[in-house]
């Protein structure tokens, strides 16, 4: 006779081995309630000292960064500010992200943040980049040529809508 595992103990199994959060996904929501803090507190400025404060936020957070990533992230930053000037720069969950109406629409994570080996540019559902019943959310970036350079400035100006 076969001995099986009862689904009782494959799920005992399973939970055993999850141990939650990943160290950068804590990491994550910790900048995230850092992020909060921040802004609650600059509350009572006005919205152009809010706006410079939440972009000298990101350059700093770009600063951080490895060299790679820092280079990757300084041209994306300087893409995105020429193409879509309305977008606002603001920390995200740690992540140089842009902003419309206060919604983030567009984001830069490192390869660096989740040990990945390329770093992303990813949209939210906010940005209009619709294309039939699927289209891409997100795009590995590992360099630039100027080809990719002309290609994101387009996709940040349609994400803008």
């Amino acid at each position: 006779m076969q001995s099986t595992k009862s689904s009782t103990q494959t799920s005992d199994t399973t939970a055993e081995q999850y141990n939650g959060f990943t160290a950068e996904e804590r990491a994550a929501m910790k900048d995230h309630a850092q992020e909060q803090k921040k802004a609650a507190a600059r509350r009572g400025a006005s919205r152009k000292e809010k706006e410079a404060a939440a972009e000298r936020d990101v350059l700093a957070k770009i600063a951080e960064m490895s060299e790679a990533d820092r280079v990757l992230a300084e041209r994306i930053h300087d893409i995105i500010t020429t193409a879509a000037p309305t977008l606002t720069p603001k920390l995200w969950y740690g992540m140089p992200a842009y902003a419309k109406d206060g919604k983030v629409l567009c984001h830069f994570q490192s390869a660096q943040k989740f040990k990945s080996r390329y770093a992303t540019l990813g949209f939210s559902d906010q940005a209009a980049l619709d294309d039939g019943a699927m289209w891409p959310t997100a795009y590995a970036l590992k360099e630039l040529t100027a080809a990719d350079e002309q290609r994101i400035s387009e996709l940040v100006k349609r994400a803008v809508g």
